[in-house]
């Protein structure tokens, strides 16, 4: 039986059709790296240096060339960002940016495709690469406390310098 909890209480229609885009996206994810596992690749070798790689690009265009953890803030966790994922801001500085996540869209694909617990912590991990190459691109590093994917209530999302 799972122990993630991983249900929305914003049900917006435009935040639930931007929520299934993202599922989308996740299944994606899960159906290449099974793809990947019956050719003998590890999702480790292979699509965290992919998401990674997707990450830093993204980066670059949301920082325009600024190093502020402010402008991270300001480029891509907009209001509507907010809503989505049932964010709630903790702290913002140059230096340091707090984010608890409350819902995720892709854990929740992952839930509707019967994956296990053990395989949407690994996909999530894998996808947190792309946050990993943004946070890089702001002279930073991503870390992580608690997470939905591992049976958490929600995710402790830290962009550090």
């Amino acid at each position: 039986m799972s122990v993630i909890k991983n249900e929305a209480e914003i049900n917006f229609f435009l935040i639930r059709k931007i929520r299934e885009l993202l599922e989308h996206r996740a299944m994606w994810l899960a159906l290449l790296a099974d793809e990947a596992e019956k050719k003998g690749l590890d999702i480790n070798d292979f699509g965290k240096g992919a998401v990674f790689a997707c990450g830093t690009i993204q980066g670059k265009e949301l920082s325009g060339g600024s190093r502020s953890f402010k402008t991270l803030k300001k480029n891509l966790f907009t209001k509507p960002a907010q809503w989505v994922f049932e964010m709630k801001i903790r702290e913002c500085s140059d230096d340091k940016f707090s984010i608890d996540f409350h819902y995720c869209p892709l854990v929740k694909a992952w839930q509707k495709m019967g994956l296990s617990d053990e395989r949407i912590a690994l996909l999530c991990d894998a996808a947190m690469c792309g946050d990993r190459g943004i946070a890089a691109q702001f002279g930073g590093r991503l870390e992580l406390g608690k997470v939905i994917a591992k049976g958490d209530d929600f995710c402790e999302v830290r962009f550090v310098k």
